[in-house]
């Protein structure tokens, strides 16, 4: 007799879903799995009743969050499949040991790091003010460039400070490097040889905040990181630096970042604002000088979803045929992860 295929359940709903998987891709899905769709942000009645027969878990930033209950709640369970990279606050600890856990991180970090590139440059170069002096009924800037010149206005030759030296972090000072720039890192568990091989310097917070003109926040979001950027590390930063922040929003003390962009001593260009996210409406810093806000678009390309996806059913394939998965996230890797 021919052995019935395991249950799949994808907590998601449509249109998040198919943003992953297109029709190929869940054909390759249903080839392995008998799946089924449950579009619920909450454990209602239902979503629970389907949950008891799971062999395994689809899950997105939309699903809920499980708590150790989770094998009482799904005794055939085994296999949690999460399309993006933070699964510490979505899964209880001790569900790392008892489930394989998987996450698909690694697609998003070379678009990220575009990102952070693209909003660097943005800010060396100055563009947001010609913008705007362009926009004037007037050509006195021609003549102000003509006869002063732009000043610093590049990176190359210039210190950029790295916060965060991970995949993202790595990403960055690759595709930094034919800039010229100085990469100036902080990360106490980076290797110095990694460092050294992307042309960068290790260095403390502390002299990194004091000699970067350009911030770059890459690093995840711990306890140890939470509120790195408070007003007294902010206060280091020489005037007129930029903060750049695509790694998470509480690395930074939004309040005093935003003082100090009003007062205009700093400049930032933030992609992450978390917890306060979306940003509301009226924050200053959707209309201040100085001030650039992106709702999160980092990695929200189509390619990336379909990338993740690919990764996913790597791991549902490899997991539906007894062999082990290649991204399983384990307890002691939460510490140093989002």
């Amino acid at each position: 007799m021919r052995r019935a295929k395991p249950l799949l359940v994808v907590l998601a709903e449509e249109a998040l879903f198919t943003s992953f998987f297109d029709a190929p891709r869940r054909r390759r899905l249903a080839s392995l799995y008998r799946w089924r769709r449950a579009g619920a942000r909450s454990l209602t009645p239902a979503v629970l009743a389907l949950i008891a027969r799971a062999d395994a878990l689809l899950t997105t930033w939309d699903s809920p969050s499980f708590d150790a209950s989770l094998p009482r709640i799904a005794p055939r369970l085994r296999l949690v499949a999460h399309c993006g990279g933070e699964v510490k606050r979505r899964f209880a600890r001790p569900l790392f040991e008892r489930l394989t856990i998987t996450n698909a991180a690694t697609p998003m970090a070379p678009y990220v790091a575009e990102l952070a590139v693209t909003l660097l440059l943005h800010a060396a170069r100055n563009v947001e003010a010609y913008r705007e002096a362009m926009r004037r009924p007037a050509s006195d800037v021609y003549a102000r460039v003509h006869e002063r010149g732009a000043g610093d206005e590049t990176v190359r030759g210039r210190t950029v400070g790295l916060v965060g030296f991970g995949r993202i972090g790595q990403a960055i000072a690759t595709l930094l490097r034919p800039f010229g720039a100085q990469l100036l890192v902080h990360d106490p568990y980076a290797s110095a040889g990694a460092v050294r091989r992307h042309g960068a310097t290790r260095a403390p917070l502390r002299r990194v905040l004091a000699a970067s003109p350009f911030l770059i926040l890459a690093a995840a979001l711990t306890e140890e990181t939470r509120g790195l950027l408070d007003a007294r590390a902010l206060a280091r930063l020489p005037d007129g630096a930029t903060v750049i922040n695509v790694g998470r929003g509480g690395l930074v003390d939004l309040d005093a970042l935003t003082r100090e962009v009003r007062r205009g001593r700093l400049r930032c260009a933030l992609d992450v604002t978390d917890p306060l996210e979306p940003l509301p409406p009226r924050h200053p810093l959707r209309r201040l000088p100085g001030a650039i806000v992106t709702p999160h678009v980092g990695s929200a390309q189509a390619e990336v979803r379909r990338q993740m996806a690919d990764v996913l059913l790597g791991d549902l394939e490899r997991f539906a045929r007894g062999r082990p998965v290649r991204n399983r996230v384990r307890a002691s890797m939460l510490e140093r992860m989002t």
